[in-house]
């Protein structure tokens, strides 16, 4: 057989192979309608995703997967197919923190996959008002960077609002330096969120020292921004570029390596255990000796990880602070439930922000 003929032989057999996927594809988007049908034939009308179910396939790809394709990378290939699957039954409306291109869409779309209903938010608070007002089904928000803590504002969020913590995203964030300018001595100005100027703190010392350093509500504000002006630069995802028409000043500006930020999927429902769960918690207790200790307490003897612990302020009062506690379970678990039993006893206040899957990709 020649190599002519051979090449031939494959590409018949991936036309096949190509026929079969599609095939199978039209028939799993026909079993997720028939699962709307039900749903509906029996007065549900929200709720068609199901964080919990998607976690558990995602995790059972990524188990019995055998290669040669990776095993994340066929787990995203199927993230898509149930984001199309899902549309199919009814589309979802995610509200993130905008404008376009900034590093909560790409998270909103890990999530998610691309067959949703994006809607772009100017403010964190925005996203939560989206959701609590049903003019979105989800909200994605960032809470937390490896380099520079805690995000207040979403934080602070959740003292107010009624919504739960449905899922988390994490994303590897590189940051770029984006302008009209072609060279950096011709940048006056740097724009990004607070965040972004404190993860490239040690970079724009050393190559922009003399530099107004200018604080927005996104890093893709900050490029919007910089798309209409001249001698300014933004710190922005690098797709930023494109959708903005900037030019790349410099790559990868972020000063550590491993520079990832966590966000939150915000929604309305109780999310069902999964498996591989983790519990967010808000609790608050009167300010006087051993009080943290009597809460830490209960976790501590029933065994469960506490991953991690906040302070906010309360506004309730001078000196006031509320917790936010992540702790690995879910909230229906055995263990758990008496745990949080005694926690509630020993604090003034406590609230389970939500139960949801660890992240999977």
């Amino acid at each position: 057989m020649s190599e002519q003929q051979a090449l031939q032989a494959i590409r018949q057999q991936i036309d096949e192979t190509d026929q079969q996927i599609q095939n199978l594809l039209n028939l799993r988007v026909e079993m997720a309608q028939e699962v709307a049908k039900i749903k509906l034939a029996n007065g549900e009308v929200s709720d068609f995703y199901r964080p919990e179910r998607e976690a558990k396939v995602l995790r059972q790809v990524i188990e019995r997967n055998q290669g040669p394709l990776d095993a994340k990378e066929m787990a995203r290939l199927f993230r898509e197919i149930m984001s199309a699957c899902l549309a199919a039954e009814k589309p979802l409306q995610v509200a993130y923190l905008g404008p376009e291109g900034s590093f909560t869409q790409v998270a909103a779309l890990k999530q998610f996959g691309a067959s949703i209903e994006l809607q772009s938010m100017q403010t964190i608070a925005d996203v939560f008002h989206a959701v609590e007002t049903d003019n979105a089904s989800y909200g994605v928000v960032p809470v937390e960077n490896s380099t520079e803590g805690m995000v207040s504002h979403t934080l602070d969020r959740f003292i107010s609002t009624s919504l739960n913590i449905n899922g988390e995203v994490s994303l590897r964030i590189h940051h770029y330096l984006l302008s009209k300018e072609q060279e950096l001595a011709d940048v006056d100005i740097v724009y990004a969120h607070p965040q972004a100027l404190g993860q490239c703190r040690s970079w724009l010392a050393k190559h922009l020292p003399e530099c107004e350093l200018v604080a927005v509500n996104s890093n893709s504000e900050a490029g919007k921004r910089v798309a209409g002006e001249r001698r300014t630069a933004a710190i922005a995802a690098n797709r930023a570029a494109e959708i903005y028409e900037l030019t790349t000043l410099a790559s990868n500006i972020e000063d550590e390596a491993n520079n990832t930020t966590r966000f939150l999927v915000i929604g309305r429902q109780d999310v069902a255990p999964s498996g591989n769960d983790k519990t967010a918690l808000l609790v608050s207790t009167k300010n006087q000796p051993g009080a943290l200790h009597s809460l830490l307490k209960p976790l501590a003897e029933s065994g469960i990880t506490m991953s991690k612990i906040e302070s906010r302020p309360a506004r309730t009062g001078v000196w006031e602070y509320v917790f936010f506690i992540d702790i690995d379970g879910h909230c229906q678990d055995e263990k758990m439930i008496d745990a949080l039993n005694q926690l509630e006893q020993a604090s003034s206040m406590c609230r389970v922000l939500g139960s949801y899957p660890k992240a999977v990709l």
